[in-house]
């Protein structure tokens, strides 16, 4: 194997604050990946890596926002499409093509924004049929945390079929018994996506954005429904509020998950995500004991392999390849590290898809 490039991000530290830091695009040879070896009970993975990703959290990375990279240098980057190159791991074979979204790379151990990975064996998944590496690169691991949010929403008894509000003597749903679901930084990656696999499956979806005016086409035709302003749900509000949601996809925490929780109909789920706004949760127990609403944590790093091979087979066939088109742009290796802090500044459509051949 010859040398390899990759972002590869170097920081000094004082006290966990970040003194120095750096991410840039360098050549690396194949000892790199081979200085971190794992137990014998994770055999390691060599992937020839075609595409990645960028989701927030490789923002925080690559801008050296703290609490995201463990070590250094580190190769940033927590998902990663490629075929198999060699193997420890008897359940994979050189060609294979996999997926892998999480499991502390990018993080902890070194991640896809290369040319070459060496990943554990264990929570690879294989790349369903009639996906091409690029559409499950555009996925992502933002997708597929879209996707495991939804089968939260499916777990908690969230459906899109008729209901009868008998709880419901002040809500904001209207005369209609479609089951509403509130879609939170939606038109974020995780955002998208979930629009579009909530819409295809019958809900009816309110995307929140603070991008209203200019994005309400987009989110529309990804099958938004009704589209409000991120105002609406950013300031602190009330313990309680008029119920308007049977269900919450919440990628942006703080204000507006409290907001959310107190919104939320009787016996509704919400699915916590992501902390755009923030990490804290300014909220009351009353939503729970209330009005019975539950609060269910989506993460994506240390799914177990069946969730992960059960979330991508209803990606495949549950998401429109057309509208994934329609929400991802195209960047090259070289071009990922000044799209970070776009990314941050919350200015990004949808999904970016890392080509780490260009």
């Amino acid at each position: 194997m010859s040398g390899f490039r990759a972002i590869v991000i170097e920081q000094e530290t004082d006290a966990a604050r970040i003194t120095a830091h750096t991410a840039e695009v360098r050549m690396l040879s194949d000892e790199f990946l081979h200085a971190e070896e794992e137990p014998a009970a994770h055999p390691l993975v060599t992937i020839a890596v075609e595409y990645s990703g960028l989701n927030f959290k490789d923002g925080l990375a690559i801008a050296g926002r703290p609490g995201v990279i463990k070590g250094s240098p580190r190769i940033p980057g927590i998902d990663l499409v490629g075929a198999v190159e060699a193997s420890d791991d008897p359940r994979w074979q050189t060609g294979d093509r996999v997926i892998l979204n999480g499991d502390g790379i990018g993080e902890a151990r070194n991640g896809g924004l290369a040319e070459r990975a060496r990943v554990r064996g264990t929570a690879l998944v294989r790349v369903p049929d009639g996906l091409t590496s690029r559409r499950a690169a555009a996925i992502g691991t933002a997708g597929f945390t879209a996707m495991l949010s939804v089968l939260a929403l499916e777990n908690g008894g969230v459906l899109p079929v008729a209901h009868d509000h008998d709880h419901d003597n002040d809500h904001d749903a209207g005369a209609d018994a479609a089951t509403h679901v509130l879609v939170t930084g939606a038109a974020g990656g995780v955002g998208s996506v979930a629009i579009a696999l909530l819409a295809r499956l019958g809900y009816r979806v309110t995307a929140s954005t603070g991008r209203a005016a200019e994005e309400a086409d987009y989110l529309r035709r990804l099958g938004a429904s009704d589209i409000i302003d991120r105002d609406e749900l950013s300031d602190p509000g009330k313990p309680l509020q008029r119920q308007r949601w049977h269900g919450v996809l919440d990628a942006v925490g703080s204000h507006t998950l409290a907001n959310a929780l107190a919104q939320t109909f009787y016996g509704g789920t919400v699915t916590a995500c992501g902390l755009a706004q923030g990490p804290d949760l300014p909220a009351t127990v009353m939503p729970f004991i209330l009005r019975a609403v539950s609060l269910v944590g989506i993460n994506s790093v240390d799914a177990p392999l069946e969730l992960r091979e059960r979330a991508w087979r209803r990606l495949a066939s549950d998401l429109d390849p057309v509208l994934l088109d329609e929400m991802t742009t195209e960047v090259g290796l070289a071009d990922a590290v000044g799209r970070a802090s776009e990314i941050l500044a919350g200015r990004v459509r949808g999904r970016t898809v890392v080509n780490v051949r260009a």
